[in-house]
Protein backbone atom coordinates (compact mmCIF):
# COMPACT_ATOMS: atom_id res chain seq x y z
CA UNK A 1 0.00 0.00 0.00
CA UNK A 2 1.19 3.32 -0.91
CA UNK A 3 1.55 5.63 1.78
CA UNK A 4 0.13 9.20 1.64
CA UNK A 5 2.77 12.00 2.23
CA UNK A 6 2.73 14.93 4.58
CA UNK A 7 2.87 17.28 1.16
CA UNK A 8 -0.06 15.53 -0.50
CA UNK A 9 -1.96 15.85 2.27
CA UNK A 10 -1.25 19.50 2.95
CA UNK A 11 -1.66 20.53 -0.68
CA UNK A 12 -5.24 18.44 -1.13
CA UNK A 13 -6.38 20.23 1.99
CA UNK A 14 -5.49 23.63 0.80
CA UNK A 15 -7.24 23.31 -2.49
CA UNK A 16 -4.65 25.17 -4.71
CA UNK A 17 -4.84 27.70 -1.65
CA UNK A 18 -1.51 29.66 -0.28
CA UNK A 19 -0.54 28.20 2.66
CA UNK A 20 -0.20 29.97 5.62
CA UNK A 21 2.60 30.53 7.68
CA UNK A 22 3.86 30.42 11.49
CA UNK A 23 6.17 33.56 11.49
CA UNK A 24 9.33 31.33 11.08
CA UNK A 25 8.38 30.10 7.17
CA UNK A 26 7.49 26.82 7.99
CA UNK A 27 3.78 26.08 6.82
CA UNK A 28 1.04 26.06 9.53
CA UNK A 29 -0.59 22.76 8.32
CA UNK A 30 2.74 21.37 7.88
CA UNK A 31 4.14 21.85 11.28
CA UNK A 32 0.47 20.56 12.84
CA UNK A 33 1.25 17.41 11.22
CA UNK A 34 4.60 16.91 12.53
CA UNK A 35 3.76 17.80 16.04
CA UNK A 36 0.71 14.80 15.28
CA UNK A 37 2.87 12.78 14.14
CA UNK A 38 5.13 13.17 16.80
CA UNK A 39 2.35 12.79 19.40
CA UNK A 40 1.42 9.30 17.46
CA UNK A 41 5.02 7.65 17.72
CA UNK A 42 5.26 8.80 21.47
CA UNK A 43 1.87 7.02 22.17
CA UNK A 44 2.93 3.70 19.55
CA UNK A 45 6.12 3.33 22.17
CA UNK A 46 3.71 3.57 24.87
CA UNK A 47 1.67 0.70 23.95
CA UNK A 48 4.74 -1.08 23.19
CA UNK A 49 5.83 -0.92 26.49
CA UNK A 50 2.57 -2.12 28.00
CA UNK A 51 2.01 -4.80 25.84
CA UNK A 52 5.84 -6.08 27.01
CA UNK A 53 4.73 -5.40 30.44
CA UNK A 54 1.25 -7.59 30.12
CA UNK A 55 3.68 -10.22 28.66
CA UNK A 56 5.03 -10.52 31.83
CA UNK A 57 2.47 -9.98 34.02
CA UNK A 58 -0.09 -12.82 32.42
CA UNK A 59 1.98 -15.76 33.54
CA UNK A 60 1.86 -14.98 36.91
CA UNK A 61 -1.76 -14.12 36.58
CA UNK A 62 -2.90 -17.40 34.86
CA UNK A 63 -0.80 -18.81 38.04
CA UNK A 64 -2.96 -17.55 40.50
CA UNK A 65 -6.36 -18.44 38.68
CA UNK A 66 -8.77 -20.41 40.35
CA UNK A 67 -10.78 -21.89 37.17
CA UNK A 68 -9.58 -23.49 34.56
CA UNK A 69 -11.69 -21.64 32.23
CA UNK A 70 -9.96 -18.37 33.20
CA UNK A 71 -6.31 -19.82 33.14
CA UNK A 72 -6.82 -20.83 29.47
CA UNK A 73 -8.33 -17.79 28.87
CA UNK A 74 -4.84 -15.88 29.91
CA UNK A 75 -3.13 -18.41 28.40
CA UNK A 76 -4.54 -17.29 24.94
CA UNK A 77 -4.14 -13.98 25.50
CA UNK A 78 -0.18 -14.38 26.01
CA UNK A 79 -0.26 -15.15 22.34
CA UNK A 80 -2.74 -12.85 21.38
CA UNK A 81 -0.09 -10.41 22.85
CA UNK A 82 2.80 -11.64 21.20
CA UNK A 83 0.97 -11.21 18.12
CA UNK A 84 -0.01 -7.39 19.11
CA UNK A 85 3.95 -6.68 19.64
CA UNK A 86 4.78 -8.00 16.04
CA UNK A 87 2.01 -5.44 14.30
CA UNK A 88 3.72 -2.95 16.45
CA UNK A 89 6.61 -4.00 14.86
CA UNK A 90 5.56 -3.76 11.85
CA UNK A 91 3.75 -0.11 12.46
CA UNK A 92 7.13 0.80 14.16
CA UNK A 93 8.61 -0.23 9.99
CA UNK A 94 6.04 1.52 8.12
CA UNK A 95 6.38 4.65 10.33
CA UNK A 96 10.59 4.48 9.30
CA UNK A 97 11.42 3.78 12.90
CA UNK A 98 12.82 1.59 15.19
CA UNK A 99 10.80 -0.39 17.90
CA UNK A 100 10.90 0.86 21.03
CA UNK A 101 9.20 1.14 24.29
CA UNK A 102 8.45 4.32 26.75
CA UNK A 103 7.87 3.46 30.17
CA UNK A 104 3.76 3.74 30.83
CA UNK A 105 3.29 4.93 34.18
CA UNK A 106 -0.46 3.66 33.70
CA UNK A 107 0.40 -0.23 32.81
CA UNK A 108 2.35 -0.46 35.66
CA UNK A 109 -0.04 0.60 38.34
CA UNK A 110 -2.33 -1.96 36.58
CA UNK A 111 -0.08 -4.66 36.82
CA UNK A 112 0.48 -3.73 40.39
CA UNK A 113 -3.04 -3.64 41.53
CA UNK A 114 -3.21 -7.26 39.67
CA UNK A 115 0.00 -8.15 41.73
CA UNK A 116 -2.14 -6.63 45.52
CA UNK A 117 -5.20 -8.71 44.31
CA UNK A 118 -3.57 -12.19 44.31
CA UNK A 119 -1.92 -11.21 47.45
CA UNK A 120 -4.85 -10.34 49.01
CA UNK A 121 -7.40 -12.94 48.04
CA UNK A 122 -7.10 -16.67 48.72
CA UNK A 123 -6.04 -18.94 46.65
CA UNK A 124 -8.11 -21.58 44.80
CA UNK A 125 -11.10 -18.66 45.80
CA UNK A 126 -13.80 -18.07 42.83
CA UNK A 127 -13.42 -14.26 44.76
CA UNK A 128 -9.47 -14.48 43.63
CA UNK A 129 -11.05 -15.72 40.28
CA UNK A 130 -13.51 -12.18 39.97
CA UNK A 131 -11.14 -10.05 41.33
CA UNK A 132 -8.40 -11.18 38.51
CA UNK A 133 -11.07 -10.60 35.90
CA UNK A 134 -11.82 -7.28 37.05
CA UNK A 135 -7.94 -6.21 37.30
CA UNK A 136 -7.68 -7.77 33.79
CA UNK A 137 -10.49 -5.52 32.05
CA UNK A 138 -9.13 -2.54 33.54
CA UNK A 139 -5.60 -3.35 31.28
CA UNK A 140 -8.20 -4.22 28.29
CA UNK A 141 -10.17 -0.85 28.93
CA UNK A 142 -6.96 1.28 28.62
CA UNK A 143 -5.40 -1.14 25.71
CA UNK A 144 -9.09 -0.31 23.76
CA UNK A 145 -8.93 3.35 24.64
CA UNK A 146 -5.22 3.63 23.33
CA UNK A 147 -5.47 1.64 20.46
CA UNK A 148 -9.15 3.34 19.29
CA UNK A 149 -6.98 6.45 19.58
CA UNK A 150 -4.05 5.35 17.45
CA UNK A 151 -6.25 4.37 14.80
CA UNK A 152 -7.88 7.33 14.94
CA UNK A 153 -4.72 9.45 14.55
CA UNK A 154 -2.65 7.02 11.52
CA UNK A 155 -6.22 7.85 9.47
CA UNK A 156 -5.90 11.42 10.35
CA UNK A 157 -1.98 11.52 9.42
CA UNK A 158 -2.70 9.47 6.23
CA UNK A 159 -0.99 6.21 7.54
CA UNK A 160 -4.01 4.02 6.45
CA UNK A 161 -2.19 0.36 6.62
CA UNK A 162 -0.70 1.22 10.33
CA UNK A 163 -4.58 2.15 10.96
CA UNK A 164 -5.31 -1.26 9.21
CA UNK A 165 -2.86 -3.16 11.61
CA UNK A 166 -3.80 -1.48 14.76
CA UNK A 167 -7.38 -1.50 14.25
CA UNK A 168 -7.04 -5.46 14.18
CA UNK A 169 -5.52 -5.45 17.33
CA UNK A 170 -8.07 -3.07 18.63
CA UNK A 171 -11.30 -5.80 17.55
CA UNK A 172 -8.96 -8.37 19.52
CA UNK A 173 -8.51 -6.68 22.33
CA UNK A 174 -12.88 -5.68 22.47
CA UNK A 175 -12.76 -9.24 21.97
CA UNK A 176 -10.88 -9.92 25.01
CA UNK A 177 -12.84 -7.89 27.12
CA UNK A 178 -16.00 -9.36 26.37
CA UNK A 179 -14.98 -13.02 26.54
CA UNK A 180 -13.94 -12.13 30.01
CA UNK A 181 -16.98 -10.57 30.52
CA UNK A 182 -18.89 -13.57 29.84
CA UNK A 183 -16.54 -16.00 31.76
CA UNK A 184 -17.40 -13.48 34.91
CA UNK A 185 -21.25 -13.90 34.41
CA UNK A 186 -21.66 -16.76 33.55
CA UNK A 187 -20.36 -18.50 36.67
CA UNK A 188 -17.35 -16.93 38.23
CA UNK A 189 -19.39 -14.00 40.21
CA UNK A 190 -21.72 -16.27 41.24
CA UNK A 191 -20.04 -19.10 42.80
CA UNK A 192 -17.54 -16.17 44.02
CA UNK A 193 -20.77 -14.59 46.17
CA UNK A 194 -22.10 -18.12 47.34
CA UNK A 195 -18.62 -18.48 48.69
CA UNK A 196 -18.44 -14.93 50.00
CA UNK A 197 -22.08 -15.75 51.87
CA UNK A 198 -20.98 -19.16 53.18
CA UNK A 199 -17.67 -17.90 54.54
CA UNK A 200 -20.24 -15.29 56.31
CA UNK A 201 -22.75 -17.77 57.69
CA UNK A 202 -19.26 -19.62 58.93
CA UNK A 203 -17.98 -16.98 60.96
CA UNK A 204 -21.17 -16.38 62.72
CA UNK A 205 -21.27 -20.01 63.48
CA UNK A 206 -18.03 -18.62 64.98
CA UNK A 207 -19.12 -15.94 66.89
CA UNK A 208 -22.00 -17.70 68.55
CA UNK A 209 -20.00 -20.32 69.75
CA UNK A 210 -17.36 -17.98 71.26
CA UNK A 211 -20.26 -16.54 73.64
CA UNK A 212 -21.45 -20.13 74.46
CA UNK A 213 -18.37 -20.92 75.32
Amino acid sequence: MKKATRSNSIANNNNGKTKSSNGSGQPVAEEGSCMLEKFFMDQLKDIYYAEQQIMKALPKMEDACTTDELKEAFTDHQHQTQKHIRRLEKVFTIMGEKPQGKKCEAIEGLIKEAESIIEETKEGSMTRDAALIIAAQKVEHYEIATYGGLVQLAITIGQREAAELLDKTLIEESDTDHMLTHIAESHINIEAEEESKYSSRRKDKERVADITV
